[in-house]
């Protein structure tokens, strides 16, 4: 008989929805739910927050997550994984350890933590190239502050053996959080790249969530997609062959079709014949998508090839600090009125403040920002939102750009409002390739005992 395991996807993304993975513990009788919560951008600001409090630099909503789906998950024999670790795994499970014991759940319960990701003192060591420089890390402006690998299935093989409840790891690829399992319960070889290619297939599908299930698919006219407002994440019956079946809960909002199931194969996929994960060079280029009932799409078709020896890193460097500033203007002449008040912010910027030119990004939102005079906008748009920006080497110097913008309110074009001001440290983000034999990964296992 073809042994089937239920994986269910619980967010997408840092900030996704917390209710709609709670549904699927509850009522979908899963094996596992995976809470992919990593992007570049993430790991880096969760590195931001681990600088200022060692205790931080995890997902901020994992404590709410826990609370949310860990009793439910326990219940139903549910086992969690997660890399909203992020850039403080460690942390991130002795919180998670809190919960629990808040929770006084009814039977003692093992976190499995994993480290290793983090492969900044090999990075300085090796010197790679950089993807968007294309000069070394030593020649580049700056010194990089931090380095995570994405690595696959491996950091997780150990900690699915031990038989953990939970498992908290910080740079696991998004697919990997879903073949980890695929290869742990049915045995699959780690070098049996026809099945590693399948199983990353249906774990690419499930990594956004939602997107399956209508939510970036979704148009009011030509695509419309009911009840959005409770879309349903969704959930995979994997087959020990390799093969799937993705659902929704049938009372949740959304959809789920071979056409939305194709937007997401597709999703961040520049050749569909050679996908490259830690794991597997995975091959979508011949798979199958078929509706096989009312919310319900099977794939088969997925293969790969062999994996790669290097491992995709991400660095982060310190890029100074972002200052902002809003004000909206509406009626009669919006968008002159926004003209005038945008000129009269950098010009105090510049002279005033000693603020290069340069270095300020002005945007008349509203009046064809986002196309950047690629299109026409309307001859007279009745509202415009005033954003003015720019990267300085201080967070006081920052500040003086919001606050220019905030004293429109009295100083600048008539009937402005709405006014926003607030600064932000940044941490730029770049690529480059590192053997994979230097990447040393780490699970250590923890037992909340019951209350």
């Amino acid at each position: 008989m073809n042994k089937t395991i239920k994986l269910g996807a619980g967010a997408g993304f840092s900030g996704d929805r917390i209710d709609p993975a709670q549904q699927l513990v509850e009522h979908a009788d899963l094996d596992y739910l995976i809470f992919e919560c990593l992007g570049e951008r993430t790991v880096a600001a969760g590195e931001l927050r681990r600088r200022s409090d060692k205790d931080s630099g995890f997902d901020p909503l994992l404590e709410a997550r826990m609370r949310a789906c860990l009793p439910g998950a326990l219940e139903h024999g549910t086992r969690i994984i997660t890399n909203a670790g992020a850039a403080n795994p460690r942390a991130a499970a002795a919180l998670v350890f809190k919960v629990a014991q808040d929770l006084k759940l009814p039977r003692a319960i093992t976190i499995a933590v994993i480290e290793g990701d983090s492969v900044l003192p090999q990075v300085v060591h090796t010197n790679p190239l950089i993807w968007e420089t294309n000069s070394s890390v030593s020649d580049s402006d700056g010194d990089p502050v931090s380095a995570h690998a994405y690595v696959g299935i491996e950091a997780l093989l150990p900690a699915l053996a031990s038989g953990a409840d939970v498992i908290i790891a910080g740079r696991v690829a998004d697919p990997s959080l879903y073949l980890a399992p695929m290869v742990h319960e049915f045995g699959w070889s780690v070098d049996d790249y026809h099945l590693l290619g399948a199983g990353t297939a249906i774990g690419h599908l499930l990594e956004c969530a939602g997107q399956l299930t209508g939510g970036y698919y979704a148009d009011p006219i030509k695509k419309p997609v009911p009840n959005m407002a409770g879309l349903g994440f969704p959930y995979a019956e994997v087959a020990e062959d390799g093969t799937a079946v993705f659902k929704k809960l049938q009372s949740a909002g959304g959809i789920l079709t071979v056409q939305t199931c194709t937007e997401q194969l597709l999703y961040e996929v520049s050749d569909p014949s050679a996908y490259i994960t830690p794991d597997v060079v995975a091959d979508f280029s011949n798979i199958q998508l078929t509706q096989v009932a009312a919310e319900s799409v099977a794939i088969r078709g997925g293969t790969g090839h062999p994996r790669t020896e290097t491992l995709k890193v991400t660095l982060g460097y310190q890029s100074g600090w972002m200052g902002e500033g809003q004000i909206s203007y509406s009626g009669p002449r919006a968008f002159e009125r926004a003209q005038l008040a945008a000129e009269i912010v950098v010009e105090r910027l510049v002279q005033i403040h000693k603020i290069p030119q340069d270095v300020l990004n002005v945007e008349l939102i509203g009046a064809g920002s986002a196309f950047r005079g690629l299109s026409a906008f309307p001859a007279d748009p009745l509202e415009i939102r005033v954003r003015v920006a720019g990267i300085v080497e201080s967070q006081e110097r920052a500040a003086k750009i919001g606050w220019e913008v905030e004293s429109l309110y009295t100083n600048g074009p008539a009937a402005g409002g709405g006014a926003r001001q607030y600064t932000k440290e940044l941490l730029s983000i770049r690529s480059a390739l590192l053997p994979r034999d230097l990447v040393s990964l780490s699970t250590e296992i923890l037992e909340v005992p019951t209350s």
